[in-house]
């Protein structure tokens, strides 16, 4: 009789651990099922750039006693200016003057001994800033480049470096997305063809951001948040795109 009272509690134990068992099993198989269940790429893509638009900014100034005497100067300064600018074929249409600038010069003064005693006023100095915008690159940074004759004139003259752009940036961008997408989506293909799986719906998906570099300087001029490169005639731009999709 008490070997029969032990029969009972075995055949409910042995058959909790048999459900406990396959209910592990199913929990586990579940688990790998939602772990595996996407897949996801990023795609890159590069264009090269020609830009189309140059930019030219330089100014001068003119120092003198009186805010007239400086007004009278860099007027006529200005109109040397304009003189070289349209001589050297740029149109009324693509140079630009702006409005001047004035300021007060002061100076600081010292007694015998070299201790500060304040400042004092010496005369005006003014400025403008002048911007040549055009599509004829050529042209402009043959200008940019010989500014002698305004030196030459008395031009208190200062060039800056051409900026250059792209006016089909915006264009640009789309095609570089499309690419950028469609290398994403290829690499992804690969990777389930290999691995025996079928690719289903997109989950997710994210832009990166837009690198506009100098041509050939490769990715040491890549910021965080984007660069658009204005200091070089030619340029290639990227982007990389990332995507994630289910899995069969």
């Amino acid at each position: 009789m008490e070997k029969k009272s032990y029969a009972v509690p075995a055949l409910i134990i042995g058959i909790a651990a048999i459900v406990s068992l396959v209910g592990s099993m199913y929990l586990f198989t579940d688990y790998k099922k939602s772990v595996g269940s996407s897949i996801s790429a990023t795609g890159s893509a590069e264009l090269d750039l020609d830009s189309d638009l140059v930019v030219w900014r330089g100014n001068f100034s003119a120092q003198a006693e009186t805010s007239k005497d400086a007004y009278d100067i860099i007027k006529n300064d200005a109109e040397r200016a304009k003189r070289f600018l349209a001589n050297n074929g740029i149109t009324e249409s693509e140079m630009v003057f702006n409005s001047v600038n004035i300021i007060e010069k002061t100076e600081s003064v010292y007694d015998a001994n070299g201790y500060y005693k304040g400042s004092k006023f010496v005369g005006y100095e003014l400025s403008q800033n002048v911007t040549v915008t055009s599509k004829d690159i050529d042209k402009v940074e043959k200008v940019s480049r010989d500014i002698s004759q305004l030196l030459e004139d008395g031009v208190q003259f200062e060039s800056n470096s051409p900026e250059y752009y792209c006016s089909t940036l915006s264009d640009s961008k789309l095609e570089l997305i499309k690419l950028a997408t469609k290398n994403a989506k290829e690499r992804i293909d690969i990777m389930a063809a290999e691995a025996n799986a079928s690719v289903g719906r997109l989950q997710n998906s994210k832009l990166g951001v837009f690198q506009i570099v100098a041509k050939n300087s490769g990715t040491s001029s890549y910021a965080y948040d984007g660069y658009l490169d204005t200091s070089s005639r030619k340029k290639t731009a990227s982007i990389t795109v990332k995507l994630e999709y289910n899995i069969k």
